[in-house]
């Protein structure tokens, strides 16, 4: 939002906190916010809001490190001199670098990306002089727990083979990592012409897990052409066809939805027309359309419900997209070039 506004960023640190206790801290700066005119966001407890006439401040806090986003200079300077005296805090200026991550501004947008981490991971794995890899993943390889088990995610592998890895998941660890050194800045561009429509695209993964047969869920959403929000989850319950595993997939990127509209409204961005999601599986899409299937459907009706309450109240509206443009495809299956 702050990229199509055209507003400015700031960072500040607490430098010498006055409480020792996360908790304490915390409660004490949302006193001190709120005491100057902030309120605090009922979809984010750690975003700040403050307007007055035609100016507005928003702020977010991680630990002790605050980024602030303006409307007006004059206003900002005032309130940075409020923190300095409530606090012992360091003013770090426009915002540049924050928890890893490469923050440069120009006229297209805000572009970010985290160019120094990933050089730091190549440097720590030894494979400054490597050669890269075009994809993360070998296209339909399979890593093994034991035979004939397969684990498509390059994300699972801390989760699943840190007990007892082999050199094939060592191997493929490498590769993720030469992979980034292909391109390590490339990045996101957060479009200053962003209109912060929101779309999103949901996938999953049937019977993938080796061990469980749990599905994945993968999901995929953009605010104009910038991805803002994305996910892979193993589901929790065992999906008795791919039409369910879809269905649980198209339920929990609703309910991301639902926070991501009530987090930009209270950023005064409202959305009143649905937001489009959309599936590749058209049994799923067909549950959708006919949610009257009670027998096929009645071990999953709390996800049909959901969804189908959010089509009624005109929060969303499901579309087919065919799976070669499928987006979320990218988070549930080990694709090639």
């Amino acid at each position: 939002m702050q990229a199509a506004k055209g507003w400015e960023l700031h960072q500040m640190d607490d430098i010498m906190p006055s409480c020792t206790a996360p908790r304490c801290w915390f409660a004490k700066l949302a006193a001190a916010l709120t005491g100057y005119g902030f309120k605090q966001s009922y979809s984010d407890y750690s975003l700040f809001i403050y307007e007055a006439q035609h100016t507005q401040l928003h702020l977010l806090v991680y630990v002790n490190d605050l980024i602030i986003s303006e409307n007006d200079g004059t206003v900002v300077q005032q309130f940075k001199d409020y923190l300095s005296r409530c606090f012992h805090m360091k003013d770090l200026a426009k915002l540049k670098y924050f928890l890893g991550i490469e923050v440069a501004r120009n006229s297209d947008g805000i572009f970010l990306c985290q160019c120094k981490y990933t050089l730091d991971i190549i440097s720590e794995a030894g494979l400054l002089g490597a050669k890269p890899t075009g994809t993360p993943l070998e296209q339909n390889h399979k890593l093994a727990l034991a035979a004939n088990s397969d684990l498509r995610d390059p994300g699972q592998y801390r989760r699943l083979f840190m007990q007892q890895p082999k050199d094939e998941h060592w191997e493929a660890a490498l590769r993720v990592v030469r992979y980034l050194k292909g391109n390590p800045g490339q990045g996101i561009l957060l479009r200053s012409d962003c209109d912060l429509k929101l779309y999103a695209y949901c996938d999953s993964d049937w019977a993938s897990c080796p061990l469980t047969r749990q599905s994945l869920t993968g999901y995929f959403i953009i605010s104009g052409n910038s991805p803002i929000s994305w996910k892979i989850k193993k589901q929790h319950t065992v999906s008795r066809s791919s039409a369910e595993a879809e269905y649980r997939s198209m339920a929990t990127t609703t309910c991301e939805l639902k926070w991501l509209k009530g987090l930009l409204s209270t950023l005064g961005v409202m959305h009143s027309d649905p937001t489009h999601l959309y599936c590749d599986s058209q049994a799923a899409l067909h549950i959708v359309a006919n949610p009257i299937f009670h027998e096929r459907t009645k071990h999953i009706e709390v996800d049909c419900h959901f969804v189908c309450d959010e089509i009624q109240n005109g929060a969303i509206h499901t579309k087919y997209v065919h799976t070669s443009m499928q987006l979320a495809n990218i988070f549930t299956k080990a694709l090639g070039k």
